[in-house]
């Protein structure tokens, strides 16, 4: 018995220094935890007021070999304003354009129309059709397809953001703060994840595009600093790494080169292996969006070869965060 009662205690001991370890590692990530989805942060599986679309981009020359077109639905029942910003990922630097549409309208758009030979992210906040004002407006979906020069191809989900309660209108303002808390908008993504990563020994080349979403879009997005992943095998061993980027968006192959990480990524995950990886900013609770997309060039003549892409899974959240953009009427011409 006096075995038994010890092999249980010590049982319990481990359990308890497990859970200690498991929540001390939870708490070494910035940001708040999901809450089992009690909470809703940035998608493409539902309609909101804010979208952003991770990654634009066009070659002014050869539009065709690189370029991106862009959707947005309105699925409401009422005419809406949507103030686009174009933020250039290089410079950070933000142009804006602004559409009008009515109950259960889309548009469509080339981004070599609207900003040839740029590439970042776009912004579209739903505003008053009168005032140019921010509304919760939770009805506005979109998606784009994007194509790079490189091959790499996808169709995205543009990432909604639900809105609550903004503020009340200031008729003599000429800016208007979103703020990502979960009383005026949801809450951004402060942990953000790539649930695969194919081998590069089997052809695969696999684009990051790494965002941060916030600043003051009257003159510029904030840059994204420095960055700290974790990167996992299907062993489920890990290797830690660092991306550091002036810019406010940051696009790299995962490779042995970007990121460094010892082992090389070709020797962590072999071929006919498979990894993941998260990643966070280092400066606290940093917002980011992102996409990653799979390029293989056997994928039309092999069984185990794909192309495509898909949106970051958010794994925890920033508290708070907040964009700044300038305010003025759309000059929809609506009647209300």
């Amino acid at each position: 018995m006096r075995t038994s009662h010890f092999s249980l205690s010590q049982w319990l001991i481990s359990l308890v220094a497990l859970t200690t370890l498991t929540l001390a590692a939870l708490a070494a990530e910035p940001g708040i935890p999901m809450r089992n989805g009690s909470e809703t942060t940035a998608s493409d599986q539902h309609p909101a007021s804010v979208l952003f679309f991770p990654v634009y981009t066009s070659n002014s020359t050869a539009p065709a070999t690189e370029n991106a077109r862009i959707s947005i639905t309105n699925t409401g029942p009422t005419e809406i304003g949507i103030h686009l910003f174009f933020i250039d990922g290089a410079s950070c630097a933000p142009a804006d354009a602004q559409l009008c549409l009515t109950p259960n309208q889309t548009t469509a758009f080339l981004a070599s129309n609207f900003d040839p030979g740029t590439t970042g992210y776009i912004l579209a906040v739903a505003v008053s059709p009168v005032t140019g004002w921010p509304v919760p407006y939770n009805y506005l979906i979109g998606d784009e397809y994007v194509k790079f020069a490189s091959g790499h191809t996808a169709n995205l989900g543009a990432q909604g953001i639900m809105g609550r309660a903004v503020p009340a209108l200031d008729p003599t303002a000429s800016n208007a703060t979103l703020r990502f808390d979960s009383l005026e908008y949801d809450r951004l993504p402060a942990v953000v994840a790539v649930d695969s990563l194919p081998s590069r020994v089997d052809g695969n080349d696999t684009l990051l595009v790494v965002n941060r979403v916030s600043g003051n879009y009257s003159n510029g997005a904030d840059p994204i600093g420095v960055l700290f992943g974790l990167l996992y095998n299907d062993a489920e061993t890990s290797a830690s790494y660092q991306l550091n980027s002036s810019q406010c968006q940051f696009r790299f192959s995962f490779s042995n080169a970007v990121p460094r990480t010892t082992p090389r990524f070709t020797n962590f995950v072999g071929g006919g292996r498979v990894g993941w990886t998260k990643m966070y900013s280092t400066s606290g609770t940093v917002p980011l969006i992102g996409a990653s997309i799979n390029y293989n060039p056997a994928s039309t003549a092999s069984s185990t070869a794909f192309d495509s892409g898909h949106n970051f899974h958010v794994l925890r959240l920033v508290p708070s965060s907040s964009i700044v953009i300038p305010v003025f009427p759309p000059n929809c011409g609506f009647s209300n």
